[in-house]
């Protein structure tokens, strides 16, 4: 099972990016139960797809993986989303490279 303190590093580098970009007095904290999607996130549509672009890419650098792809519409409609906090990200992203290294797709 990947290290959830080396993806949790992924995650924070890639809202460290996203912070740059987002307008003044807008930031996501990086906090395990900050909200990333939904009602009460913080990020438009355009940032949440930028937020997920770093992710992938950092996720990518971090554990030499030669591609990832999180992003997926069915994963947004479900009751609880991956992409609700970076707990649940987290948690997500460990289950996904997990399936990557017993040789799932």
């Amino acid at each position: 099972m990947p290290d959830k303190e080396r993806i949790l590093k992924a995650v924070y580098s890639a809202i460290d990016e996203v912070n740059k970009q987002l307008s003044k007095g807008t930031y996501l904290n990086k906090s395990p139960d900050e909200v990333l999607y939904g009602k009460s996130g913080k990020l438009e549509s355009l940032d949440f797809v930028t937020l997920i672009m770093e992710v992938e890419e950092k996720v990518k650098e971090e554990f030499g993986v030669d591609a990832i792809t999180i992003e997926d519409e069915n994963l947004l409609s479900k009751e609880k989303s991956p992409f609700s906090t970076i707990s649940t990200l987290t948690d997500y992203l460990a289950e996904y490279l997990n399936e990557k290294e017993k040789g799932g797709s």
